[in-house]
């Protein structure tokens, strides 16, 4: 019952190498745009605001249609990354990687935006008044108060990579070894007759891993602010 099968650990490890790839790649896109979203004030700031959060709302499957036009071999950016930089998306498992991030952006977007918006302006405004640039004040004092919300957003951010299934499936397919994840995995068990144990074994390993990136996500949060108070 609880025996993995050889395809079974393949489809685990490379449900956690996309998640962790989607997740690095996307922290600092990810920092950027929530301190942007928090400080700025510009026009087009609403329009910004509803494009990050926008998957969060769409079908994942209108998302991953997207991502096949853009980032498809006949794609505008697909083509171009593959002609210049020899990069294919597409049916791969970076693709895979890649509409992960673009689901699980607004999760990491809004964890890390909240922690800026609670910070006290008037830490950044002494540091300004003593004459430090704004890229300074945001390495030496945006940054190390937010940390516990970037920890946060990278763990939620993992937790949903992990997850997803809509738009990988629409953008990549579910071809074994290459990017049949988790969910896609899991999936296939419930489509074939005699499937039920494995579909149920992989569901358990997915709900321990996304607990586990929830707990620890907590616990480091938890663990930053009481090192920033001083406490420890």
């Amino acid at each position: 019952m609880w025996s993995l099968t050889p395809e079974e650990l393949v489809a685990i490890k490379l449900s956690l190498r996309v998640a962790s790839v989607a997740t690095l790649a996307s922290l600092p896109f990810g920092i950027l745009v929530a301190y942007v979203l928090s400080r700025g004030r510009f026009r087009g700031k609403m329009l910004l605001d509803g494009l990050v959060y926008m998957p969060l709302v769409l079908p994942p499957v209108v998302t991953g249609y997207v991502l096949l036009i853009l980032f498809g071999r006949r794609g505008p950016l697909g083509a171009f990354l593959e002609e210049t930089f020899g990069i294919v998306l597409s049916f791969r498992w970076t693709g895979a990687a890649l509409a992960a991030a673009v689901m699980s952006f607004p999760l990491m977007v809004r964890a890390i935006r909240l922690a800026m918006d609670a910070i006290d302006r008037r830490s950044e405004e002494a540091a300004a008044t003593l004459g430090a640039s704004p890229a300074w004040v945001f390495f030496t004092v945006t940054l190390p108060l937010a940390l516990p919300g970037i920890v946060a957003g990278a763990m939620l951010g993992f937790a949903k990579a992990l997850g997803e299934f809509g738009a990988t499936i629409t953008f990549v397919s579910n071809i074994p070894g290459e990017t049949q994840t988790i969910p896609a995995a899991i999936y296939t068990y419930t489509q074939t007759p005699g499937g039920d144990e494995g579909a149920f074994r992989l569901s358990v390993i997915a709900v321990v891993i996304a607990f586990g990136a929830l707990i620890a996500s907590e616990l480091l949060s938890r663990r930053t602010t009481r090192r920033r108070a001083g406490l420890l």
